[in-house]
């Protein structure tokens, strides 16, 4: 089970990676350049945002003014979206292991 802890753990290195540089530097890219960086950065700025749309849900339910139907639909979504961006990771490590395994 995600705690509130390790939720806002996790949300915070979103964003640190989304505003990363592969050069250690800041980045921004503009959404409209069509190159990889901007498309990694919108994606991961939509899980983000998905984040804070299911801990928002989460909250109003605490308080008792949401409908758990929601609650449950947002942070469906949101475990969602990490999954798909954990195999997107998953397979450019891979083929990054793949290009280091081949001869010159």
């Amino acid at each position: 089970m995600t705690t509130p802890l390790s939720a806002a753990g996790a949300y915070a290195t979103i964003a640190r990676l989304a505003n990363a540089s592969p050069l250690g530097g800041e980045q921004t890219a503009n959404a409209g350049d069509g190159s990889f960086t901007a498309m990694l950065k919108n994606a991961v700025g939509a899980v983000e945002d998905s984040g804070h749309k299911s801990d928002a849900q989460t909250r109003a339910a605490a308080n008792g003014t949401a409908n758990m139907v929601d609650v449950v639909t947002a942070v469906s979504e949101t475990e969602v979206a990490i999954d798909a961006v954990v195999a997107v990771r998953d397979k450019v490590i891979a083929a990054y292991e793949e290009i280091m395994r081949m001869t010159i």
